[in-house]
């Protein structure tokens, strides 16, 4: 890292994928930036719930999962007035330009593609907080 750059590694962030395997990678490369209040679920409907009911400083959500995929969960995240404000990061195995174009004009802040390393990721989380 960077010196001197006014990183918040207390700042809230939920991962919702519907995978144990995948949310276990994204929370270790989060650790390893220093990132420390770090959460999970396994689904948009609970990740909602949990939204609504405790504030995080970010979402990490996947593209594909099921009962509710991470298009719809953005978009309910940007049409909740309490939510709305919450930056939103998406992972995803695939990078159709297609999906990242609709999910940007949803409101994404970010979208990254897996694998990816930390470096990647430092660098998607200096983009959405204007950290330098």
């Amino acid at each position: 890292m960077k010196c001197c750059m006014p990183i918040d590694t207390d700042m809230k962030i939920l991962i919702v994928d519907d995978f144990a395997a995948t949310r276990k990678i994204i929370f270790n490369t989060f650790a390893q930036l220093g990132f420390n209040n770090t959460d999970e679920e396994d689904d948009g409907f609970s990740a909602l719930v949990r939204l609504k009911s405790a504030l995080f400083d970010l979402v990490v959500i996947d593209w594909k999962m099921s009962k509710m995929s991470g298009m719809e969960l953005l978009k309910q995240i940007r049409a909740d007035p309490n939510l709305k404000h919450i930056p939103v990061l998406m992972v995803s195995d695939d990078d159709l330009q297609e999906n990242i174009v609709a999910a940007t004009k949803a409101g994404l802040n970010a979208y990254i593609i897996r694998p990816f390393e930390v470096k990647t990721l430092e660098e998607k989380l200096e983009k959405i907080f204007n950290w330098h």
